[in-house]
């Protein structure tokens, strides 16, 4: 698994574990360095440019679930943890 995917599987798991999460944008630079934005409007990818960021992710929670979206170059991914109504379902059978 690429550095970038399991990055945002990390802020996936990490976002979950909080409970309660706010919209957070997290850019990383070319020399590593993190940069943090909460709720920012700016599309994912105009962040990234405006900021000289090489990596960037944005967490959001809607409904009891929480969305990871990564842009790293040409590379995207999407993470979502299912509702905890899907879980209970899946469950129960």
């Amino acid at each position: 698994m690429s550095r970038f995917a399991q990055q945002a599987m990390n802020i996936l798991d990490a976002a979950e574990s909080a409970g309660s999460c706010s919209h957070t944008t997290i850019l990383i630079g070319q020399d590593g360095h993190i940069k943090m934005f909460a709720d920012s409007d700016w599309p994912l990818d105009s962040l990234t440019l405006h900021h000289g960021a090489k990596t960037a992710y944005r967490v959001s929670e809607q409904s009891g679930s929480v969305r990871v979206e990564g842009r790293e170059g040409l590379r995207t991914c999407v993470l979502e943890s299912a509702k905890p109504m899907q879980i209970a379902r899946f469950l129960l059978g």
